[in-house]
């Protein structure tokens, strides 16, 4: 809210009166707020601009500096707000409620807000210590909160791997721009967050779910210059995030002065490029050796789901790159890969169609969506470290949170 005016002198004479400031909404600081979430969440933090953020909300540049110091502070402020929303809706959640009201209160809140909810999820490695330690108690506090209501109500083992892959499920609202209605959209990702948590993760029973060990094209050990540039800069990426990075840095670990780059790549941008490219095409051939063979659409899940897991945690640096950087590429770049996207999750939606028949399509590509979503998050929650039994354990909860 804009502060008010000071007190006017009584030997100032009469008040001017500002139009502006008198058709100024009382919430001004919260649109800004609202508006920011949504073009952080669209454009990452360092392609978002003030400019962009004022145009959301109907208002100059110069007027949101009224509010804000700088992107920074706004960037910082949205992300507070995103985790306080969820911390203030389970805040309301009586102690010891069950899990399916603990559930849906997250999940409401985060459809409610899916177009700026999603500026935490990659974003918040651009924050600094102290918003970030904030952030993150935040968000450690609604996990707690989950968590206890997943052991109460399934007291089986990985109580929080289950209830931050329940979480995934919720916060994959976030990540695309799927047409749902609101009802059915938290209805949909409730029941998903549901069975996520009561899927049991230990090695036979994850087994029996459908998880099942997967082969992926062979890592290639980079024998040109170009490759050892790629395979210096995804690291460095995923790390500390594409903007940060310096052709300098990527350079001193292949042992290049920087301008050498040139020779190999049309600079960083074409870096990125190509470590897209290279995630979608790993991707793409993984999923065509799963599926071929596979004796129907319940299998056929079954593999996707698994190759995307070991795909995961096989690629993960990249994985992450291609994920959370593909917003960086200029638009004839980004074409391209975005096509490649849908493509595969199309793959996933024809499947899933036909394994449960009772979806619609709208409803099968959310559901693929919350299945990326538990990957990601539960592959957070096990740090990433790998082996076998952990790769089961989640695909086991991506084909819970499909329903399949």
């Amino acid at each position: 809210m804009t502060p008010p005016h000071g007190p006017v002198s009584a030997c100032a004479g009469p008040a001017v009166t500002d139009p502006a400031a008198a058709t100024r909404p009382r919430n001004r600081k919260q649109l800004i707020v609202e508006a920011a979430g949504r073009v952080f969440s669209e454009h990452g933090y360092h392609a978002a601009s003030m400019e962009k953020i004022a145009a959301g909300v109907g208002i100059t540049a110069a007027a949101l500096y009224r509010h804000f110091p700088n992107k920074y502070a706004l960037f910082a402020e949205c992300a507070d707000v995103t985790a306080g929303r969820l911390v203030a809706a389970l805040d309301e959640v009586p102690s010891g409620a069950p899990l399916a009201e603990v559930v849906h209160a997250v999940t409401r809140v985060t459809v409610a807000h899916r177009a700026s909810g999603g500026v935490y999820r990659w974003e918040a490695r651009y924050l600094e210590a102290e918003d970030r330690r904030r952030l993150m108690a935040k968000f450690g506090h609604v996990v707690g909160r989950v968590d206890e209501a997943v052991r109460r109500a399934y007291p089986l083992p990985g109580g929080r791997l289950r209830a931050m892959a329940a979480l995934g499920a919720i916060a994959s609202i976030t990540m695309h721009h799927t047409s749902i209605a609101q009802r059915r959209a938290e209805d949909l990702l409730s029941a998903s967050a549901l069975r996520v948590a009561a899927t049991a993760t230990d090695t036979a029973e994850a087994r029996r779910s459908g998880a099942r060990p997967v082969e992926l094209p062979a890592r290639t050990v980079p024998r040109t210059r170009r490759a050892e540039i790629l395979a210096a800069a995804v690291p460095l990426f995923a790390r500390d995030g594409f903007a940060s990075v310096t052709n300098g840095q990527i350079a001193e670990v292949v042992g290049l002065a920087p301008s050498a780059l040139y020779r190999h790549y049309d600079g960083k941008v074409g870096i990125l490029a190509a470590a897209c490219l290279q995630a979608a095409g790993l991707l793409a051939q993984g999923v065509e050796q799963s599926l071929h063979g596979v004796a129907g659409p319940h299998d056929a899940v079954a593999a996707l789901a698994a190759t995307y897991v070991a795909y995961s945690f096989e690629y993960t640096a990249l994985n992450s790159v291609a994920e959370a950087e593909l917003v960086g590429l200029p638009d004839e770049l980004r074409r391209s890969l975005v096509l490649a996207q849908r493509e595969h999750i199309a793959v996933w939606e024809q499947q899933l169609l036909l394994a449960r028949p009772e979806l619609d399509p709208r409803q099968a590509r959310v559901l693929v969506h919350a299945g990326f979503g538990v990957a990601v998050e539960a592959g957070r929650a096990l740090r990433w470290r790998d082996g076998q039994d952990r790769r089961d354990a989640v695909t086991a909860l991506v084909l819970g949170a499909l329903g399949v």
